[in-house]
């Protein structure tokens, strides 16, 4: 007998089977469950910028000044793709790409150092050295909660503060930046007439107040059994305090802050606004860690907002959200992953009008095993579930039940509906088919391959459909030579015509899975309630009469066909029509003509008795 030898161990060993199948699924759900959801794929585009603000200047003074000079240096990194500089009034912007393969913080190494090998050549006054920063797509707002109402502004600022602290606690959330907001500030006007009447200087001011506003800690203090910090706050907390200021005392009466200058209590010049429904608000932008679940940091976020309204923000305080993405993100995931389970059903559907509904269902079982052995990698290469992924998943359901049509359809034609046993059957099925089924396998696998080394903008938005593609189309080839096999020992049985009988206990059970169905629909799940409800349909249709594909052994014969290790010799030789060949007994599905057409070998089965046997050779 042939046989392919993980085949044939998966056959001998099906409880191993069976609770390696059963931690596939259910790692594979916890994996899925578990995995960080998002709309589109991380991208880490290595294209650094950098900033240059030099006032008073024109475009043609900054691009001779500062860009140029910068530029020369950039020229000449290893990796440098793309330059583009843009010299505007005041400010020098340049943009290095490089390529793809390169790492991120190792290109923005090599422009701080070309920056710094450049500043010589940049004018002296600069105001600030020049700015170097990455372009990181993760850094975008995930969501804008905007804050409004009946209060002043520093009061909002300090609502959006409170928000801001408890938002940023979160593990998943990187910043959280306010917009809009109003910063208090403390503005001194000096008079200048006063100030050189007094003999004095702006110096004199500007350390007076540096001096008088610290914090200092003045050491410790023993208590006995323990020590005390002590710690001297002279931070100014009020108007009065900065006013009454001394700036000099010496000889005569001293000179307060309020006899040269005036001091108001403000807010700084607005550098960002915020607007909804063409009323000021104060907007916070939640930015996400890189890799985190943005679905969960979502409700994590809405979680926070219910808990603090009415606690510690007012009740009356208007929260709008608005550019939450995982609205959408939430949304496209469902729906691409209801479009896979019907899909699904719509395969496992249209097997079932060629091969059968028992086959359909064995050969159906690869697509979600598949799915979940490719889950499980997901983890280990950091990956999350996004649109390309599941995109991936839709376009590999008709081709991952590929390698298991044959497997199970050959273990069929070799069982001839019992007159093989069927674990011999298994076995050869899975020997005589494993050449073609792999070579097919590879020749599907090729053409993704290539896409693993494109080296782009594009390539690198696409990798994951060529992984998971690869990933689940050999998890298939796993799944169609060690489960199903097993699967098909156990359950694969000869059929035979029955009436259909609704039983109690059936009309339960289907009472039993509609429940479970609207559980499903009133939770939201439509893709889980739509595969309960097709399961249903299954069972309904499994309890209707059964058609044999071909007639089944009379009660006195052997079980087994009569098949015999040690050979036989030919008691009787049958012309076509007497086998069948030509045309096809009645309840013959699969004429016998179908099943021998394939054969090479000399088979034995019973006809009559257990003594008359008829030896078919091989069809031409």
């Amino acid at each position: 007998m042939r046989r392919f030898w993980p085949t044939w161990w998966a056959t001998r060993n099906r409880l191993t089977v069976y609770v390696l199948t059963t931690l596939i699924t259910l790692l594979g759900l916890y994996s899925y469950v578990t995995l960080p959801k998002e709309l589109f794929p991380d991208l880490v585009i290595p294209t650094i910028v950098i900033n240059t603000v030099y006032p008073g200047s024109s475009p043609t003074d900054i691009e001779n000044l500062v860009t140029r000079p910068l530029e020369k240096r950039l020229k000449g990194l290893n990796g440098v793709e793309k330059i583009n500089s843009y010299s505007q009034q005041d400010v020098s912007t340049i943009v290095v790409e490089f390529s793809v393969d390169k790492d991120p913080k190792e290109c923005k190494d090599l422009v701080k150092d070309a920056v710094d090998k450049a500043r010589p050549d940049l004018p002296s006054d600069l105001p600030k050295e020049p700015t170097v920063t990455d372009v990181d797509f993760s850094e975008f707002p995930i969501m804008n909660i905007n804050l409004a109402g009946n209060y002043d502004p520093a009061q909002l600022k300090k609502f959006a503060d409170e928000l801001k602290d408890r938002i940023e606690t979160l593990p998943q959330v990187r910043r959280v930046d306010i917009i809009g907001a109003l910063e208090r500030e403390i503005r001194v006007d000096v008079d200048m007439q006063k100030l050189q009447a007094y003999g004095l200087a702006f110096s004199d001011i500007e350390n007076a107040i540096a001096r008088e506003n610290i914090l200092i800690s003045a050491g410790e203090v023993d208590l006995g059994r323990q020590n005390r910090t002590v710690r001297l706050d002279g931070r100014f907390h009020s108007i009065e305090e900065i006013q009454n200021l001394v700036v000099r005392s010496g000889f005569g009466a001293p000179i307060f802050l309020k006899d040269v200058a005036r001091v108001y209590d403000g807010y700084k010049k607005r550098e960002s606004y915020a607007l909804l429904d063409d009323k000021p608000v104060i907007t916070l932008n939640v930015i996400k860690r890189a890799g985190e679940n943005l679905v969960e940091t979502a409700d994590a976020i809405q979680d926070i907002l219910r808990k603090s309204l009415g606690t510690v923000l007012p009740p009356d305080l208007s929260i709008v959200i608005t550019n939450d993405q995982s609205e959408r993100t939430r949304l496209q995931l469902d729906d691409l992953v209801n479009s896979i389970i019907i899909g699904f059903l719509l395969v496992t559907l249209t097997m079932m009008f060629f091969i059968g509904l028992e086959n359909a269902l064995f050969v159906g079982l690869s697509v979600p095993l598949s799915s979940f052995v490719a889950f499980l990698f997901f983890p280990t290469l950091g990956y999350s579930l996004n649109l390309v992924i599941l995109f991936t998943f839709l376009l590999a359901l008709g081709i991952v039940v590929d390698d298991a049509i044959v497997v199970v359809e050959n273990t069929y034609r070799i069982f001839d509906n019992g007159r093989r046993p069927i674990l011999q059957a298994t076995n050869e099925a899975a020997a005589e088919v494993f050449i073609p089924v792999l070579s097919g396998t590879l020749i599907t696998a090729a053409p993704f391959v290539p896409l693993l080394f494109w080296n782009s903008i594009p390539g690198k938005f696409l990798y994951y459909l060529p992984v998971t593609f690869l990933i689940t189309l050999f998890a298939s080839l796993f799944v169609a030579y060690i489960i199903n096999p097993v699967f098909a020992v156990d359950f694969m049985r000869p059929e035979k015509p029955r009436k259909r009988l609704f039983t109690r206990g059936f009309v339960l059970t289907l009472s039993l899975i509609g429940i479970l169905a609207t559980v499903f629909y009133v939770a939201g799940h439509r893709g889980l309630g739509n595969f309960t409800v097709f399961f249903a349909l299954l069972l309904i249709l499994t309890d209707g009469p059964a058609v044999s594909h071909s007639e089944s052994p009379d009660a006195g014969d052997p079980p087994s066909g009569g098949f015999s290790s040690e050979g036989s010799t030919l008691e009787h030789s049958a012309g076509p029509s007497e086998m069948g060949l030509g045309r096809g007994k009645p309840g013959h599905d699969r004429g016998i003509d179908s099943f021998y057409s394939f054969s090479a070998e000399s088979v034995l089965f019973p006809l009559t008795g257990p003594e008359l046997h008829l030896c078919l050779s091989q069809a031409t």
